[in-house]
């Protein structure tokens, strides 16, 4: 951080200088035309001209397929180039794309909303990305993915206790649709950092709330995972599902309860701001994981059981991130209200 003095010129004009370094940096010269961008708590911001018009240049990211190390290099590599804003995507071959990495790519768009193949050669994939963040709040995206990501867990624990494979494959079918909105989320709050035009119409009212969100898309998205792989060991489970009696089953479905009131109010308490529940919250995780030792003591010594309680565990402690994290933004949103009180009061009464 640089402080510069302000200077008079003339009778009613004040200039600042720009460090040299940055001017520079953004090969700026004299002449040029720079935008200065006022922010709601007061600061003002200065871009260059090519920084400001960004949102309208088209960046494009070209992977080359024959230097993936197999599908999974490709597919994250797509989503990594999807996340950072990039609306054109080329993947490219020196021979003719094989058709595993051709289905990957057809798989992984299928995931990434607004994403679509526009060409497709033998040597080269063409993606293009369309979207308007108008379209989407920030705040419905969280609250859509915490919902996913509890569905996930309760079909998971529900297959569980009523032996039925049916809800496993469909709590997998919803940890898809986790990750897209994780995708797309992260992508919007990428974009919004970098234009503020975005943010409002994204409905963030307070950019420094930004990396505040994105943790919590990516909690959510761990949890969804965390459950995701509770229903895949409910299915490895099954042979020895005889074994259990009733009263253990009861007991996980209640611990499993439990820990999504966890989550599920700390998602609330980050939108409401109530620090007294979301302190209750970090308390409960306390009792969750007394519990979480007592019940691995006390399980049989049966193959997945003690696996599905560490992953019960797993996300009592992602859920009191987010608790955190609600505590954080209810104090950041208390002192910025406190200061736009004295700001008021000061344009009011000012001093002599």
């Amino acid at each position: 951080m640089e402080s510069r003095k302000l200077q008079r010129v003339g009778r009613s004009t004040i200039t600042v200088s720009l460090p040299n370094k940055w001017v520079k940096e953004n090969g700026i010269k004299p002449g040029d035309i720079v935008f200065i961008v006022p922010d709601k708590n007061g600061a003002l911001k200065i871009m260059p001209s090519q920084l400001f018009h960004e949102g309208e240049v088209e960046e494009e990211y070209i992977i080359d397929v024959d230097a993936c190390d197999g599908s999974s290099m490709l597919e994250r590599l797509i989503v990594g180039s999807y996340i950072l804003g990039c609306s054109v995507i080329t993947v490219v071959s020196s021979n003719r794309i094989h058709k595993t990495h051709i289905d990957t790519v057809r798989r992984i768009t299928r995931k990434l909303i607004g994403l679509g193949i526009i060409e497709e050669n033998p040597n080269s994939i063409l993606l293009q990305c369309s979207l308007d963040p108008a379209k989407f709040k920030i705040d419905m995206l969280i609250r859509r993915l915490s919902i996913i990501s509890s569905t996930v867990l309760s079909k998971a624990i529900q297959a569980l206790v009523e032996n039925d494979e049916s809800l496993i494959k469909e709590a997998i079918e919803h940890e898809d649709e986790a990750d897209t909105i994780y995708y797309l989320g992260t992508r919007l709050l990428l974009h919004a950092q970098k234009n503020f035009d975005v943010a409002e119409k994204l409905g963030i009212s307070d950019v420094l709330l930004i990396p505040a969100m994105r943790l919590i898309l990516q909690a959510l998205e761990l949890i969804g995972d965390c459950s995701e792989d509770i229903a895949k060991k409910v299915i490895a489970f099954k042979v020895y599902r005889d074994r259990v009696s009733e009263p253990i089953l009861k007991r996980l479905f209640e611990f499993s309860e439990a820990v999504k009131t966890v989550f599920q109010r700390a998602i609330d308490c980050f939108f409401t701001g109530d620090i007294k529940i979301a302190n209750s919250i970090l308390d409960m995780r306390s009792a969750l994981n007394i519990e979480a030792e007592r019940l691995m003591q006390e399980l049989p010594e049966i193959p997945y059981l003690r696996a599905m309680v560490s992953g019960l565990t797993n996300i009592i402690n992602i859920g009191a991130i987010c608790a955190n994290i609600a505590i954080n933004k209810a104090i950041h949103e208390h002192n910025k209200h406190v200061r736009d009180v004295v700001k008021i009061i000061r344009h009011i009464h000012p001093r002599n």
